[in-house]
C-alpha cells in the first residue's frame, strides 16, 4: 500500500480531510449518541424559578421554560461543527443522516416495547408510556429540527471556510450556529411544545427564545474547546491537506 505524504496547505485552497479513517467514525458516533440521548431527555418539561412571574412587554422572562435536552443537545453542533470544518458537507451529512435513521430505529423500538404485553410483576408499564410515549412526537420534532438545523449549520459553516480558507474559524462557529440554532429550536419547539405540556402562547416563546439563547450561548462559551478540539484533530488527520 502506497502512503502519500501530507503536502503544504495552500491558503488559498479549502482543505478538508477524508471521512471513513482517522477520527471521523469516532465523532459520528458521539454525534448519534448525543441525538439520541438528548432527544429523551427531551420527554421532561423544566421550569426554573417557576415560583417567579416576570414578564417584559409581551415577553415572559420567569419562569424560564425548557426541556430537559438542554444540556446536552448544544454538544451535538459542536460535534457538527468539527465534522464540517474537518470533514467537509458531504461527510458531515453522512453523520446526519446516520443519526437520523438511527433515531427513527429508537422510535420503532420504543413503539414496539410499549406494544408488548406486560409480565404479571410489571407494574411500571403506565410509568414507562408516559416517558416514551410522546416520544415519537418528541422525535418527530427532533428529526425536523435536528436534519434542518444541522443541514444549514453544516452548510453555512462550508460556505464560510470557502471564502475565508483556514482564517477567522470564530466567525464560521458563531455564523453557523446561529442559522443552524435559531431554524431547529424553531421547528422543535413548534412540534414538541405539545407533548411536554406547553399549551399557551407566552410559554411558546419563552420557550423558543430560551432554546436558542441557552445553545447558543453554550456553543460561544465553549468555543475555547472547539478550537482546541479542531485544532487537535487537524493535526493528527494525515489526510487533512490532500482532501478537496
Amino acid at each position: 500500500m502506497t502512503v502519500t505524504e501530507p503536502v503544504e496547505k495552500n491558503s488559498e485552497t479549502t482543505v478538508f480531510a477524508h471521512a471513513g479513517r482517522g477520527y471521523y467514525p469516532t465523532f459520528v458516533a458521539l454525534f448519534t449518541a448525543t441525538l439520541l440521548i438528548s432527544n429523551i431527555c427531551a420527554t421532561k418539561g423544566v421550569a426554573f424559578f417557576a415560583d417567579s412571574d416576570l414578564s417584559v412587554g409581551p415577553f415572559q422572562v420567569l419562569p424560564i421554560i425548557t426541556d430537559g435536552g438542554f444540556f446536552l443537545f448544544p454538544l451535538a453542533y459542536v460535534l457538527g461543527d468539527v465534522l464540517s470544518e474537518v470533514y467537509g458537507f458531504k461527510s458531515t451529512r453522512r453523520a446526519i443522516y446516520l443519526g437520523f435513521g438511527a433515531m427513527i430505529l429508537a422510535s420503532g423500538c420504543f413503539w414496539v416495547l410499549i406494544a408488548l404485553p406486560s409480565a404479571d410483576f410489571y407494574e411500571h408499564q403506565d410509568a414507562l408510556s408516559a416517558v416514551v410515549g410522546v416520544y415519537p412526537r418528541l422525535l418527530l420534532a427532533g428529526l425536523a429540527g435536528y436534519l434542518v438545523g444541522q443541514m444549514l449549520n453544516s452548510l453555512v459553516m462550508v460556505s464560510i471556510k470557502e471564502r475565508t480558507k483556514e482564517k477567522h474559524l470564530w466567525a464560521r462557529l458563531i455564523g453557523s450556529t446561529i442559522v443552524g440554532e435559531f431554524a431547529d429550536t424553531l421547528i422543535f419547539c413548534s412540534i414538541a411544545a405539545g407533548a411536554i405540556g406547553i399549551s399557551t402562547w407566552d410559554d411558546f416563546v419563552n420557550y423558543v427564545i430560551v432554546g436558542f439563547v441557552w445553545k447558543t450561548l453554550v456553543e460561544v462559551l465553549v468555543m475555547p474547546i472547539t478550537y482546541r478540539v479542531i485544532a487537535y484533530v487537524k493535526k493528527r488527520e494525515p489526510t487533512y491537506v490532500l482532501a478537496s
